[in-house]
């Protein structure tokens, strides 16, 4: 490990933004046979529902079923999943689920109206999606903190029936899994996984009932089944790998800025982890942090190839500068870990999520900090947002005219339609001006 290459960079260099573009790029387009195996899929469960169901659960789980419906889980077992766990557990998870909970309700949009001169009213009605849908992985893969990040906003949005579904390989059921989908209110659990999940999730079968949006996070299959069957129903987003961008003036120990880096590489060889520091002895502190902690992390391999692929430790100019490269890189996360992050904080525009100060790690923001953790990646921050509560509302417009208001549209209006060469739309408007 001691062998570990750096990308070390240095915006003063002529070839510097080609260097960072080329470690900013990444392919996300999904490979040709997977694609057509994920039609393939789809369009079965679109024809055979059920049937499909179960033959794809018998053969990718290893798991069988006389039918579909023996796939739910009732409820009973959820409380029990919750009610067995060790208290060390159930007490993080509850302490996460109340700050998830917190904070999304400061999310929450509200109805309005106003009435204008001429007495119409006008405004907009917020109303939650009648059902969501909430892909989880299972198995050995326990992602209890996606189960909150995901369902917890979706009731506080006041979302009727929340329906998850997670693959069971070989009949093995996640206890810590079923105990956060209680402690979120999960309203059905089924034991169904792969794009045949969101399949089902999109179309509806006899079993499986149809949902408005399906959310949550799942592996090549299940994201190339979302973008299919996204249009058909809402998505939360198609998530690339993960990334951390870290800001630092120098005063943060190097060792805590190189575990921040570490937290992020570990989840996959394709994650990012960039350092930007005018400061170069710090950067070089932290390269040689790097190297001394990284033999003792349990997934090193990993980390090393994310590091030594996509990573990064760059100097920069000033943290004016630094602020400026953190808004062409849009990152999922950004740390920004300086003596005043409130003063560098306006000159952000672009990242998923902002943590603040030399004591906030991003990890934090994964389990119980509050704010969700399904962020934009990919440089998608730069027009998207993290999920929230606002995910799971709808927004219809209300317009009511009073009769003087409709005269008084009315003729702007027919002469608009006819402009447009549109003579029904205008007779419409006209029939109402007095």
């Amino acid at each position: 490990m001691n062998t570990l290459k750096i990308n070390r960079l240095d915006t003063r260099d002529a070839d510097f933004q080609d260097r960072l573009d080329q470690l900013l790029r990444y392919n996300d387009s999904t490979d040709a046979t997977i694609q057509q195996r994920v039609t393939d899929i789809i369009q079965r469960v679109r024809s055979d529902g059920d049937a499909a169901l179960l033959d794809y659960t018998q053969r990718f789980d290893q798991f069988s079923v006389a039918g579909v419906a023996e796939l739910e889980l009732p409820k009973a077992q959820l409380e029990q999943a919750w009610r067995d766990l060790p208290s060390d557990l159930a007490e993080a998870l509850q302490f996460a689920a109340q700050r998830i909970r917190t904070y999304a309700e400061y999310q929450k949009l509200q109805s309005w109206s106003f009435q204008d001169s001429d007495g119409s009213q006008l405004g907009q009605q917020v109303t939650p999606l009648d059902r969501v849908g909430l892909y989880v992985p299972g198995g050995k893969a326990a992602y209890p903190s996606s189960v909150l990040m995901n369902a917890i906003p979706a009731k506080v949005a006041g979302v009727p029936e929340i329906v998850m579904v997670s693959p069971t390989p070989k009949g093995e059921i996640n206890a810590l899994v079923l105990a956060a989908a209680h402690l979120a209110g999960v309203d059905r659990v089924f034991r169904l996984g792969g794009a045949q999940a969101v399949a089902a999730l999109a179309y509806g079968t006899a079993t499986i009932p149809r949902v408005d949006k399906i959310v949550g996070p799942g592996n090549i299959y299940v994201a190339t089944a979302k973008k299919q069957v996204f249009g058909q129903v809402g998505i939360d987003m198609v998530a690339g790998p993960s990334e951390i961008l870290v800001i630092c003036d120098g005063g943060t120990d190097p060792d805590w800025i190189a575990a921040d880096l570490f937290s992020q590489a570990e989840h996959d060889e394709d994650a990012q982890a960039i350092l930007l520091s005018p400061d170069a002895a710090f950067l070089d502190a932290v390269a040689a942090g790097i190297r001394r902690l990284l033999p003792d992390m349990p997934r090193a391999a990993v980390i090393e190839r994310s590091l030594s692929d996509r990573g990064a430790l760059i100097q920069v100019r000033d943290l004016e500068q630094a602020a400026q490269i953190a808004n062409h890189i849009a990152p999922e996360h950004l740390e920004l870990s300086v003596a005043d992050p409130e003063a560098l904080l306006p000159l952000i525009r672009n990242a998923g999520a902002i943590f603040m100060g030399r004591y906030t790690a991003e990890a934090l923001g994964d389990y119980c900090a509050g704010p969700n953790h399904v962020l934009p990646t990919a440089r998608t921050a730069r027009f998207s947002s993290p999920l929230g509560v606002y995910d799971f509302q709808k927004r219809s417009s209300l317009i009511n005219c009073s009769a003087a208001g409709a005269a008084k549209l009315g003729k702007v209006a027919d002469v608009l339609a006819m402009g447009e060469g549109l003579p029904a739309h205008a007779l419409s408007a006209r029939h109402r001006v007095r």
